[in-house]
This record gives C-alpha cells, sequence and structure tokens, in this order.
C-alpha cells in the first residue's frame, strides 16, 4: 500500500471515529452499520451536539435529521479529522524492534524461496517525518471528493519511506498512541518538509485528479450538447415563424390592393407593418443565433466549462516525528535443499532501505521480479 490507502478504509474510519468520540466525552453506541452518538455538557467537540445517528458505510441518498453518514469521503468524517488535527496538530511516536513485526521485501514475500529465519540488529537511531494531508477535488457544480494521504521521509536524507506511512497509519488508529508533545524541528523546517512533499501527494492522486477531470469533462460536454441542442430547436422554431410571417406578410399584400375601402385599406397597412417588424425581430434572433452556432456558441462554452473547472486543495493536517532503529536485516534462505544467507539495510516500520538486485543478470529485484533460486549466488526470475 504505497500509496497510504490504510487512510481511507472504511474499517479504519470506523475504528478512528469510535475511539475519537470516546475520548473527546461522547457515548457510542453501536447497532450494526448505525451508531448513536450522544454529547454531553462535558464532551470536548464542536462536530455534533446533543443525540445523532451515524451511517457506517456506502453514502446513501436518503439521509434523515440528526443523521450523518460515516465513510472515507463523509463530510461527518473530514469534520472529524479536522477537529482532531486542530486538538493536535504535532506528535511523536517512537518505534522499536519490540512494537513492529519484520516486513520481507516483496520480492521474497513472491517467491518460491522459504525464509528459515530473520534477525534484525539495530546498530543507529533515525528521525523520519509523517505528514497527513487532506485534498480537496471540487468543481463549482458537482463534482466533489476528499481524501487522506500520508508522506513519509526520512530527515536526514529526504528519502521517501512508504512503507513508514503505512505503519504510522496503523500506530495512530488509536489517537491515544501518540503524545502530544513538541517536535524537536522548527516552524521553518517544518514548512519546508511541506513544501516538499505537497508535491509527492499531487503526484500521487494524479491519476484520481485524472478521474475526476474525465467525469468533470464528459458532464461538461453532455451540457454543451444539451445547450447546442435546444438552440438548434430555437433556431428551427424560428426559422418556421419567418416562413409563417412571410405568408402573412403576402396575403396582407394581396388584401390592401383588393382593398375595397379605405378603412380596410388601412388595417391591412397597419397589420403588415406590425408583422414586418415582428418579422424583423424574428429574423434579427435568428441569425444572431445562426452566427453563434456556426462558432460553436463560445461564451456558453466558457460559462459550462467554467463551472466543470477542477480546483485541487493540499491541506496538511498533521505532523508527525518517529523515532526509529536502522540497521541491518540478516536473513537464512531455502529452497529445494540449498540454502543462501543475506544480508541487507533494514529499518523498524520501515522495511528493506536498500536495492537488491540479481548476481547474475544485476536486474533490481521488485514484487514483479521476485527471487527465483539461490543456489550459485541470488538469482532472479528473468534469468
Amino acid at each position: 500500500m504505497t500509496d497510504a490507502a490504510l487512510s481511507i478504509t472504511q474499517s479504519a474510519v470506523e475504528q478512528f471515529a469510535e475511539q475519537y468520540l470516546t475520548v473527546v466525552g461522547c457515548t457510542v453506541e453501536k447497532h450494526g452499520e448505525r451508531w448513536t452518538v450522544t454529547t454531553s455538557e462535558d464532551s470536548e467537540t464542536d462536530v455534533l451536539d446533543g443525540e445523532v445517528s451515524l451511517l457506517c458505510g456506502e453514502p446513501s441518498s436518503e439521509i434523515g435529521e440528526n443523521e450523518y453518514e460515516l465513510h472515507p469521503e463523509s463530510t461527518f468524517f473530514q469534520e472529524l479529522i479536522a477537529e482532531a488535527s486542530e486538538r493536535s496538530p504535532t506528535g511523536k511516536i517512537v518505534l522499536s524492534s519490540e512494537s513492529t513485526q519484520i516486513e520481507l521485501p516483496p520480492w521474497i514475500r513472491e517467491s518460491d524461496v522459504d525464509v528459515i529465519t530473520a534477525t534484525f540488529t539495530p546498530y543507529y537511531d533515525r528521525t523520519a517525518v509523517v505528514l497527513l494531508y487532506r485534498i480537496s477535488i471540487e468543481t463549482v457544480s458537482e463534482y466533489q471528493t476528499e481524501l487522506l494521504r500520508a508522506v513519509a521521509v526520512d530527515t536526514r536524507s529526504m528519502d521517501s519511506l512508504p512503507k513508514l506511512e503505512d505503519t504510522f497509519l496503523q500506530t495512530v488508529s488509536s489517537p491515544a498512541s501518540i503524545e502530544s508533545s513538541p517536535v524537536s524541528f522548527d516552524r521553518s523546517e517544518a514548512l519546508t518538509l511541506i513544501e516538499q512533499t505537497r508535491e509527492v501527494v499531487v503526484d500521487r492522486i494524479q491519476p484520481k485528479i485524472d478521474e475526476i477531470h474525465q467525469e468533470a469533462s464528459r458532464a461538461a460536454d453532455a451540457e454543451v450538447e444539451e445547450y447546442r441542442q435546444l438552440q438548434q430547436q430555437r433556431i428551427e422554431e424560428l426559422e418556421e415563424k419567418t416562413t409563417q410571417l412571410s405568408a402573412q406578410i403576402d396575403d396582407l399584400s394581396k388584401s390592401i390592393q383588393e382593398s375595397n375601402t379605405q378603412d380596410e385599406r388601412m388595417q391591412a397597412l397597419e397589420k403588415r407593418k406590425e408583422l414586418k417588424s415582428e418579422y424583423e425581430d424574428v429574423e434579427s434572433e435568428l441569425e444572431t443565433l445562426r452566427h453563434r452556432r456556426d462558432q460553436g456558441f463560445p461564451e456558453k462554452q466558457r460559462e459550462i466549462r467554467g463551472r466543470h473547472v477542477l480546483e485541487v486543495v493540499v491541506t496538511p493536517l498533521t505532523v508527525t516525528q518517529v523515532e526509529y532503529e536502522r540497521g541491518e536485516l540478516e536473513l537464512e534462505l531455502e529452497t529445494q535443499g540449498v540454502s543462501q544467507s543475506l544480508t541487507i539495510g533494514y529499518g523498524d516500520g520501515v522495511g528493506v532501505t536498500e536495492e537488491v538486485r540479481c548476481e547474475t543478470c544485476n536486474r533490481l529485484l521488485t514484487e514483479n521480479n521476485p527471487i527465483r533460486a539461490i543456489h550459485d549466488g541470488i538469482r532472479c526470475s528473468r534469468c
């Protein structure tokens, strides 16, 4: 889960919501997917008041009074996150070999090689920072998505630590697991970290941005086409109207010539004048619409597409300092009666910290290119 997807799973949302609401003094009673949450005079939250119902799971189109949805993209959950981050915007976590399990790299997990022993030997302490971001993707009209993403970096090397993001999210599932204590870097350093990691967050969610952009573009195209059809219908109505008016004017011209009295002639002339004025108005509107149609209705297109332009807002919520141990992981591998020792760089909660390559072809070992054999050295599946 290199994209820190744990932050938006339903189970993590429910676990966080229950524990946070309890911490701030609310009473939570669960009845399946419907929770009853009650505040008291001592409750330290502004998100809700009195007794409300939380509906867990998929979004619903039928929400009653004093009912709120609780799922990763719900407004209520976003408000909980915002309030929690305001209460404790900074914190500190200390990871150790006693508190974390050894995480084998995917190029071993996806192989047929057995791991007989795995021993981690820490050599020194390192410091990382995990920044939790809220990303709002919305248009002026109908599309809106709220995402949460965590980014972890080593403060010394500024290397990205994807595995630590998952470890962090698992660790902070309980609000009590983070100490609300000062971090050991100042505001300017925090701002630098935010500036450097904000682009990382945007790059990671770019596929989601592209997906919403495509949906917005399709919606805009559909709205433009609907407007075009309405205008074409109006053009056809005006064309029919001009034909009718032209025929009525011709008939009146004939009746003027055939009038027997002066009164009849004057009435026909007045009526023809009115119809000619109406004809000119209709013809002017018709020509304007035709001209706009031939140009593709540029003003209306700008208006419609302007309402579907995406706005992406990336907001840092929390900054957490993570102290972890770094050292070496010694593995004893075995397959088909052959054993092989392998020592690689490793960190608590961080996982393997160095690349390992095939000793035959020098290709990088990955999830898609795992170990195939260990006789005569480490060999990848492509050899």
